[in-house]
């Protein structure tokens, strides 16, 4: 392939024959170089470069700021979800913008990212936020190199999550007991607003979003089987509406035991009775979760909810504190890890064992005790 250099003014530049591109032929040249040899190996460069990959990729001027604003806009709004979309703008907006935001994007380095993620460690975010921090930086730089083409590498392939050592894995997913459980049904007893939201929860290991977007036609009485086939997904000021599940393994079919069947048969007849005695004041839908009055809840409800349990009754929760003691009381209870894995719509296997690893490794101990107890009795 053929190339050189030339002086032009000051400066030198280098160009080459970059073939022919709808007929015509095609020149790459740049300049601005302050001398023959800093040009001849920029040149170098570029022909190595354009005989790799068929182009040369001229980093870009662009504020790192612009250019997260540019992949949310081509890349997160066509391909995720409209919860997700909402928590990346937050991000972009909150955390990365105003540490990193005025840096050009060629001019990123693994330090500064670095220094942003610790800095988010130490200012005491949790490890799902840092991690999520770190996972919206190396996919937007990754897209950055390709399909874009605005830099050459990524400079997030060099950094890596601050250790997060200090909170134990049962504590960080506010797993509760069977008397606080207790607790919280006293506080919110049945025909109440949340009742049946928590009871749903913690016998299926139900998302919050899936809970709430519950219908009568995916509960099947007789069988006594839940379907997992729609959430409920806010759009903002007060506006709700029906969404996908979280992945294509969240669709799913849930067994559920007697004493869930029960309260649910309850439920359904207090429905019909409420829609009795409030007439045409009741707001008429198939949603399992309503309030006496008919009217659905929503993932804002429980917001509420999760502010009473912990301050009022003192308890560490959230309402994915239910999802995780659902599954941890099975595995604890000797159930097989697949039919969780399935229960809960995880997409693998590792998944739920990584998620649950403080019950793995009880019941690694368990078995080594076990195994002992067997060569006690041979002696």
């Amino acid at each position: 392939m053929q190339g050189g250099v030339r002086k032009r003014g000051k400066t030198w530049s280098y160009f080459f024959d970059m073939g022919r591109v709808d007929g015509k032929r095609k020149k790459k040249e740049k300049g601005g170089f302050k001398g023959k040899k800093e040009a001849e190996t920029a040149l170098r460069k570029a022909l190595n470069e354009f005989e790799k990959c068929g182009s040369v990729i001229d980093e870009s001027n662009i504020s790192v700021a612009d250019y997260f604003d540019y992949w949310y806009k081509e890349y997160v709004l066509v391909n995720l979800k409209f919860h997700t979309q909402r928590y990346y703008r937050s991000i972009i907006d909150k955390h990365i913008k105003p540490m990193i935001g005025r840096y050009k994007l060629k001019s990123l380095t693994p330090a500064i990212l670095q220094e942003f993620l610790n800095k988010k460690h130490l200012e005491g975010f949790s490890k799902s936020s840092v991690s999520s921090f770190y996972g919206v930086i190396s996919g937007a730089l990754k897209a950055a190199v390709y399909p874009y083409q605005l830099i050459k590498e990524s400079p997030a392939q060099y950094i890596k999550m601050p250790r997060f050592d200090n909170v134990k894995d049962e504590d960080k997913l506010k797993i509760i007991t069977m008397e606080q459980f207790k607790s919280i049904i006293k506080r919110f007893p049945q025909g109440s607003n949340f009742y049946i939201p928590l009871q749903i929860a913690f016998n299926t290991g139900m998302r919050a979003a899936e809970v709430c977007g519950l219908t009568w036609d995916c509960v099947d009485l007789e069988n006594k089987t839940i379907k997992v086939e729609k959430i409920l997904v806010g759009k903002g000021k007060g506006i709700w509406e029906f969404g996908t599940p979280k992945t294509k393994s969240s669709y799913r079919s849930i067994d559920i035991g007697e004493t869930l069947f029960k309260i649910l048969s309850h439920h359904k007849t207090w429905q019909k009775e409420n829609k009795l005695k409030y007439g045409r004041y009741y707001r008429d839908s198939d949603f399992v979760c309503t309030k006496e009055n008919g009217v659905n809840i929503t993932l804002n409800s429980l917001k509420y909810l999760s502010r009473v349990v912990n301050y009022e009754l003192g308890i560490s929760f959230h309402f994915h504190s239910l999802r995780h003691t659902h599954a941890t009381m099975l595995l604890e209870s000797g159930a097989e890890p697949k039919e969780i894995q399935e229960r809960l719509g995880h997409s693998k296997i590792a998944t739920t064992m990584d998620t649950y690893s403080h019950v793995t490794k009880k019941m690694k101990n368990d078995t080594v005790k076990i195994l002992e107890s067997i060569f006690a009795t041979q002696k």
